[in-house]
This record gives structure tokens, C-alpha cells and sequence, in this order.
């Protein structure tokens, strides 16, 4: 290749591409929605053991009482019968693992059991009446009572350590392998380690395939986010994040569903099975021109371009096509300069030097040291009002469903701050809607319950446009070249982030108001940190590293 068409393939800004491709054609639009249907399966699968592995209503059998075909859980008898406790509302809850011994001193002469077929000394039970026809491993395995609830809350554990693993490691991936192959491998992976927890056949077995199941749905999210960014021009970028979120939001939802699916079994395997079909993506979705282009493969990214071009029905320029002339693997060079007199050359691989660059630079450290934080705050916060939320009453299932659909208001929230106040005034914003709601709502925990309930959804609104935010705001600020890794590495902290939320709660003991105190005051230390962050509205997306430090300096 003569010098000046490498100097022109080098100038390639898939920015200005767009331009003339269109920034969001039907081409983009097709693809887009192709990326987003895997998002509903993947949002379900990271939630699917708050069921599977969920402790349904049980109590002891009751000997004389029960029917052995069809024993009623909720039967009338069974406060006299059962140990428990009352709810103001005069709902009984009966103890699990425990009933009252029956008095040998007072035979029974009715069918009805009363008090006097009881003593008040209570006795364990090995046998078990559920309320309901849902079955989760607890029946499977036998995991009832106290002794075994740890069992079930490492389940979560287990999965949890799976999505570290997999928000990291398909980062790396995809920066070195392309961002579509690792996206369709986790895809498979996630359904295929789905279908075999459903198979499981003792409970260690289901922890094994619910961590591997978890590294296979933690990298569906981030890829399609990632592709989903890099496929459309600036003015669209916000619109691309956020509607992916619905969909997350709906894919959450649907395991309400899982009411007419009350086998765990069942439950699993519908999760995992159809999204087998989106090995079809192999022929149907392309890799990102833009990774393609920090990359220098420019002969699949100039056939992409070009059917992008046809679809979508725009012209594109001589020059442009010229560009796109497929240089050999030795030429495949360049060197970009960061602005301080150093030259670094530019290779196949590229990621290691990125990364060296990037700790090399105070500024980028402050800036990804700062996001971090903000990322830790948004998780710890996002998880700690949920297990610190008001109780709803009603079905769970239903409850499940309106929780999840909840977080729809806020990512339009999140889509209305991006396109109005940038990305930094957004994400500030955001954090500090939540952390005034919280600190109200810490101060008012004995007050109206619905004032409570409001307060609690303002600030559950609140984090959750900040975590739409933080997305966006987190991908355009890494170059291309490291951008799915960068994402990945935040997420990541993020999630180790997320460890502390369970924790959080305890603190009530000490001052009932200090949970959601502590979440107001990170909340406000983080929304003022992230004024310190660069705008990134309408910029280019940065290549390289010294792309970054030139554009968003």
C-alpha cells in the first residue's frame, strides 16, 4: 500500500462514516433489535434463582390433622396445631420446622383438631405441607428449615462470583477476539449451562452449573451494549443504551410469568433453550466496524460499510470506498502520537499497550479512579434499597413483575438527563435525586407508609437512571481498542461493590435510620465526584488512548 492511502486508512473516524451512511439507518435499527432479544433471556437467567432456589411457604405435617392425598396448607386449624406468629392484619404465619406435640392424654373424638389435642411443647417435624403447587430445589434435595437456609443464600453467592468472573473475562474477550463471537458464545454458553442446572441432579451439581451459567449471562448485557453504542453516530448513543435497558427491565418482568411454571425445572429449561436459536446471529449480525477499524481490518469493515450503505439507501463517497482497500498483515501499522513527543506504533495488538498507556496518564487514572467509585456506589446503593425496601403485600410473583417494570420510569429518566444535561449533569443529577430521597426517607421511617413507599421509589428511580447513566457515560469514555475490557473492569468492581449491600441493613440495629443515611451520603459524595469527569455529549468516540486524552482532555 503507498504511504498516503495508509495515511488515509489511518484517518479512518467511523464517526464521520456515519455521516453519510446515516447514524441510524434501518440497517442499524435491524441489527440493533437482533442484539436486543438476547438481552430479555440473559436478564431472566441473572434472576431465575430467586425462584429455582427460593424457599417456598411450608409447615409441618400434622399427624390426625393432615389428609395424606391433599393437606391445606392454610387450613383453619392450624394455629392450634402449629407454632407461628400474627401479623397486625390478623394473617398467620405458621413456624416451618416446628408443631406442637399432641397431648396422648386427650384422645381425640372429632375429626376436627382443636387445642386440646395439643401441649404447648413443640416438637421438630421431618415431614413438610407447602402452600401452593411450587417446587424449587427445597423439595428437590430436601433443604428445609434454619439448618439449610444457608444453602439456599449461597446460591446467590455462587452466582454472584459467576458474574465477576464472566463481566471481566468477556470483556478481555471481546477486545481481543471481536465483540460478536464472544457475544454469541455466551449467549450458547448461558443456554446450554441453563439446561444443564436444570438437569442437576444433587445440590452441588446446580452450584456448579448455576456459576457457570452466571460467567455465560454476565457478558450478554455488556457485549450488546457495547455493540449497540458502537453501531450508531453520536446523537444516538443515549437511545441506544436506554432502550436496551427496557428490554433488561422486561426480561426481569417476565419471571412473574413463572407463576404458570411452578417446577424449577420447568422454569429453567424455558429460559434456556430459546436462546439456541440465536446461533443464527452467526450469519445475521456483524462484527462492530469499529472494532474492526481499531483493529485495521478494513476489508470486513469496507464490506460492512457498504451493505450498511445499500440498506439504508445512501451514497457513499469515492474517497471513502477507497479507503477501504484490504492492506497486508506486515503493513497493518501506524503510530498515533498522544501529544507529548511520544510516538507509540500501532499493531494487531494493541490492548496491553492500551492499558500501559492508560497508567501512564494521571489524568485517565483520576478519571477511571473516580468512575470506579462511582460504579461501587451505584451498586451498593441499587442493591442496598432493595433488600431495605418497604414490603409490599400480595402476590410475589405480581410484586416481582412491578418492582422490575419500576425501573423503566427511571431509565426514561436517564434517557431524558442524557438529552438534555449531557452525560455529567446526568449522572450527577441522578445521584443526587437519590441521595436526598434517601436521606428524607431515614428520617421518616415512622412516619405514613406511603410516604415511605414514595420515597423509597423516587430514590429507587433515582439509582437506577444513574446506573443507565453510568453505562453510557462509562463506554464513551473508553477508546475502542479497550472499550469492551474497560466496561467489563467496572462492572466488575462494581459487583465486588454490590458484596457490601447485604451488609448494609445491619446497621439499622445501631440507628434504624443509618442504612439509607449511609446510601444519601455516598450518593451525594458520588454525584459531586462526577462533576470532576469530562463531557462527553456529542464527542467522538476515542480510538486509541491518545485519542482520548486529545478529545475529552
Amino acid at each position: 500500500m503507498s504511504a498516503p492511502a495508509a495515511a488515509a486508512a489511518s484517518a479512518l473516524d467511523f464517526d464521520d462514516i456515519l455521516n453519510q451512511i446515516g447514524e441510524f439507518g434501518r440497517y442499524q435499527r435491524r441489527n440493533y433489535l437482533l442484539i436486543c432479544l438476547p438481552v430479555l433471556f440473559a436478564a431472566a437467567n441473572s434472576l431465575s434463582y430467586v425462584f429455582t432456589a427460593g424457599a417456598p411457604s411450608y409447615r409441618c405435617f400434622v399427624p390426625g390433622c393432615d389428609s395424606t392425598e391433599a393437606p391445606d396448607y392454610g387450613a383453619d386449624w392450624v394455629p392450634v396445631a402449629v407454632p407461628g406468629r400474627w401479623s397486625k392484619q390478623g394473617h398467620f404465619t405458621p413456624d416451618t420446622c416446628n408443631r406442637f406435640a399432641a397431648n396422648k392424654s386427650n384422645p381425640w373424638t372429632s375429626e376436627r383438631c382443636s387445642a386440646d389435642n395439643f401441649t404447648e411443647e413443640s416438637e421438630r417435624c421431618q415431614e413438610f405441607v407447602y402452600s401452593g403447587d411450587e417446587r424449587t430445589i427445597v423439595q428437590q434435595w430436601d433443604l428445609q428449615c434454619q439448618e439449610n437456609l444457608w444453602k439456599l443464600a449461597f446460591v446467590g453467592t455462587t452466582h454472584f462470583a459467576g458474574l465477576v468472573v464472566g463481566t471481566a473475562l468477556s470483556g478481555y474477550l471481546a477486545d481481543r477476539f471481536g465483540r460478536k463471537h464472544i457475544f454469541l458464545f455466551c449467549i450458547v454458553f448461558m443456554a446450554l449451562t441453563g439446561v444443564a442446572q436444570a438437569l442437576a441432579w444433587d445440590y452441588a451439581s446446580f452450584l456448579v452449573f448455576a456459576l457457570l451459567n452466571a460467567v455465560g449471562t454476565s457478558g450478554v448485557y455488556p457485549l450488546a451494549f457495547i455493540i449497540g453504542v458502537e453501531m450508531v453516530g453520536p446523537r444516538k448513543r443515549e437511545m441506544s443504551s436506554i432502550l436496551l435497558n427496557y428490554f433488561y427491565a422486561v426480561g426481569e418482568a417476565l419471571l412473574g410469568l413463572s407463576a404458570f411454571l411452578p417446577d424449577w425445572r420447568q422454569l429453567q429449561l424455558v429460559l434456556s433453550l430459546p436462546p439456541l436459536l440465536f446461533l443464527g446471529y452467526f450469519w445475521l449480525v456483524p462484527e462492530s466496524v469499529r472494532w474492526l477499524l481499531a483493529r485495521d481490518r478494513l476489508g470486513q469493515a469496507g464490506a460492512i460499510i457498504r451493505r450498511a450503505a445499500k440498506v439504508n439507501r445512501r451514497n457513499i463517497s469515492v474517497e471513502l470506498m477507497a479507503s477501504f482497500k484490504q492492506q497486508e498483515p506486515d503493513e497493518r501499522r501506524r503510530t498515533d502520537s498522544c501529544g507529548d513527543g511520544i510516538l507509540v506504533e500501532q499493531r494487531d495488538d494493541q490492548i496491553w499497550v492500551a492499558i500501559k498507556q492508560v497508567f501512564g496518564s494521571h489524568i485517565l487514572m483520576i478519571r477511571y479512579i473516580i468512575m470506579l467509585f462511582v460504579w461501587a456506589v451505584n451498586a451498593i446503593v441499587y442493591y442496598g434499597l432493595s433488600l431495605n425496601a418497604t414490603s409490599l403485600s400480595g402476590d410475589k410473583y405480581l410484586n416481582f413483575a412491578l418492582v422490575c417494570l419500576v425501573e423503566i420510569p427511571g431509565y426514561s429518566l436517564a434517557w431524558l438527563f442524557l438529552r438534555r444535561l449531557g452525560r455529567r449533569l446526568a449522572l450527577s443529577g441522578s445521584l443526587l435525586l437519590c441521595s436526598i430521597t434517601c436521606v428524607a426517607s431515614g428520617f421518616v421511617t415512622m412516619g405514613a407508609n406511603w410516604l415511605v413507599v414514595t420515597l423509597f421509589l423516587v430514590g429507587k428511580l433515582g439509582i437506577t437512571s444513574s446506573f443507565a447513566v453510568i453505562y453510557t457515560f462509562t463506554a464513551e469514555m473508553m477508546p475502542t481498542i479497550i472499550r469492551s475490557g474497560g466496561v467489563g473492569v467496572m462492572s466488575t468492581f462494581a459487583r465486588f461493590g454490590a458484596m457490601l449491600a447485604p451488609f448494609v441493613p445491619l446497621l439499622a440495629s445501631y440507628y434504624e435510620p443509618l442504612p439509607l443515611l449511609l446510601f444519601g451520603a455516598t450518593s451525594f459524595l458520588a454525584g459531586l465526584l462526577s462533576l470532576l469527569l469530562p463531557e462527553t455529549f456529542h464527542q467522538k468516540l476515542p480510538d486509541t488512548v491518545c485519542n482520548h486524552i486529545i478529545i475529552l482532555y
